[in-house]
């Protein structure tokens, strides 16, 4: 009677032993090789690390003939880095032939780069393919060129070392100072070879993460004339600037005569006002006796005689103009 009170206890004491302690993980490495104490298994379950994480990549790596250390592998885990790609780039470099560290892929791998896929690209090199690169000739004719980049990782320069993003960069200037400096657009039509020969020579891998292998030019094209379309525009330019030239002379020239026309106007004013004081003179020398009035008659006849003769030269200048 009491074992029947007992058993249920003993059941739940057997199922939290056996989820805290893993019997089976420790029966699967016994028997794959990996030699690891059932207090290691202990000490990760209380350190809030998932034994089966650690104890599964290290079985495979043993299996492989790949020789890992549990508390490196689990310092590893620890600071973030992902245990299975680890094991897998170390069994794909021992396969490759490729002297690749722990410490070194650990390094790589908490780095943020997959260093899988750098062993993987380090046997099988892998091509990068530009965008299209326009560049212009001596003689104003632009060229538009892509290029296939074929590259190898470099494990050592892993670290540390420029990504796909500055092997292309450094590429496209390399294509548009070929271009460039070349004679005409027909020199890099005859001979597309020549930029990647150029290129290649001016040693655009150093300080990235990969080894350039070839550079190969996939497709050249002509694009716009780019020096008649740089002189039109300057044509235009000077046209403008000469337009605008023209209309401040303009301009200076009406504001001339609009000065000119009010000296006139004020002169006329003047002359008028000056007339307007003539009979009072007239008056005054009258009164005065300054002057008698067979004087004044005779400025009289004169002025009319001089008013007749302007009326009739302006009528004789109309009538030739009508003619």
């Amino acid at each position: 009677m009491r074992i029947l009170i007992l058993f249920p206890f003993i059941v739940l004491a057997l199922v939290v032993f056996f989820s805290f302690i893993p019997v089976g993980l420790w029966i699967t490495a016994y028997f794959s090789g990996v030699k690891i104490s059932m207090s290691t298994l202990i000490g990760m379950r209380l350190r809030r690390v998932s034994p089966n994480r650690i104890i599964q990549p290290m079985i495979k790596g043993t299996k492989a003939g790949v020789e890992v250390n549990v508390d490196d592998l689990e310092a590893h885990y620890l600071a973030g880095g992902n245990i299975n790609t680890l094991v897998d780039a170390l069994i794909a470099a021992q396969r490759a032939n490729i002297n690749l560290p722990f410490e070194r892929a650990a390094a790589i791998d908490l780095a943020g780069r997959n260093v899988l896929e750098a062993v993987q690209v380090s046997v099988n090199p892998k091509v990068i393919e530009t965008p299209q690169i326009a560049a212009v000739a001596k003689n104003g004719i632009e060229v538009i060129a892509k290029a296939k980049v074929t590259v190898r990782a470099n494990i050592e320069r892993l670290i540390g070392g420029a990504g796909e993003e500055t092997i292309i960069a450094r590429v496209g200037e390399g294509i548009v100072t070929t271009i460039g400096s070349s004679g005409s657009h027909e020199d890099v039509l005859e001979n597309p070879d020549s930029i990647s020969q150029t290129v290649l020579a001016r040693g655009l891998d150093s300080g990235t993460a990969f080894e350039i292998l070839s550079i190969d030019i996939a497709d050249v094209d002509v694009g716009r004339n780019i020096g008649a379309k740089l002189q039109m525009d300057q044509a235009d330019a000077d046209k403008k600037i000469a337009e605008a030239k023209a209309e401040e002379r303009r301009a200076m020239a009406v504001a001339k005569e609009q000065e000119m026309i009010a000296d006139v106007q004020a002169m006329r004013a003047k002359v008028i006002e000056a007339e307007s004081r003539v009979p009072l003179a007239i008056a005054d020398a009258l009164e005065k006796g300054n002057m008698g009035v067979m004087d004044y008659y005779n400025m009289k006849n004169v002025l009319a005689d001089t008013t007749m003769r302007d009326s009739i030269a302006g009528t004789t200048t109309k009538d030739k103009k009508d003619n």
